[in-house]
């Protein structure tokens, strides 16, 4: 008898410090891990490499979620190659200011690549998924979305929209087989917290009086996408240290 090959697994924003502690996690998992990253391929690269070098299977793809064309092309080329069962979108940037002095650009592409992202991403992987009985679709929002921060309305709102399509998207999508979730992370170690949270700070703002580890967000994005998290569905889970 032959093994079934490994499921496939795309994360987007998949050379960020997140997204690379995702896909290593992933991969740890027995998945084929599908790296993203937009302008940073070589990074992406680097994920693959280490993910190789401890056995396990991952290749990078490039290309801008917020362009729906370039998107389509690229996911079509992967599709190819069979279904994608398993796809975290985390792709999402910060181009922080107070509303009162936030350009229409700053709104814009904060919004094109967390909403508009998700949406040029998970489209063309539904029915693929869907004719196989099972898939996972979680997506990474922010405790921003939850509770409001200051300069960042545009990061807020566009994470916020990914709770109700998801929620949406569930209740389409659950009597295939397929759950779709968020988790919602609070002050995580790496580079985007990096400097915008003093350690007094931490304290103050997180009851746990630590920052979180991109491992402990890996830990819950792999539990969701597991055959053991089937019945978990339509949900948004914080992961933040008890903020909220």
């Amino acid at each position: 008898m032959t093994a079934n090959p490994p499921r496939r697994a795309l994360v987007t924003g998949g050379s960020g410090d997140i997204g690379g502690a995702i896909c290593r996690r992933l991969a740890a998992d027995g998945l084929h891990v599908i790296v993203h990253a937009n302008a940073n391929r070589a990074r992406a690269d680097a994920v693959v490499a280490a993910i190789r070098e401890a056995g396990g299977g991952a290749e990078a793809v490039a290309f801008d979620v917020a362009d729906g064309e370039a998107a389509d092309a690229a996911l079509q080329a992967l599709l190819e190659h069979g279904p994608v069962q398993v796809l975290v979108n985390n792709a999402g940037i910060h181009d922080d200011a107070p509303m009162a002095g936030m350009s229409q650009a700053q709104w814009r592409r904060v919004i094109d690549v967390s909403l508009h992202g998700f949406f040029h991403v998970t489209r063309p992987l539904l029915l693929p998924m869907a004719r196989t009985r099972w898939g996972r679709i979680v997506s990474v929002s922010s405790v921003a979305a939850v509770l409001g921060n200051r300069g960042q309305a545009n990061y807020a709102a566009a994470k916020s929209a990914l709770h109700g399509a998801s929620r949406s998207l569930a209740r389409e999508m659950a009597s295939r087989g397929i759950s779709v979730n968020v988790v919602a992370p609070g002050v995580i170690a790496g580079s985007m917290a990096a400097g915008a949270f003093a350690p007094e700070q931490v304290k103050q703002l997180v009851p746990a009086g630590r920052v979180g580890a991109p491992e402990e967000v890996a830990a819950l994005v792999a539990f969701l996408c597991s055959d053991a998290a089937g019945y978990v569905n339509g949900q948004v889970i914080g992961i933040n240290g008890g903020m909220g």
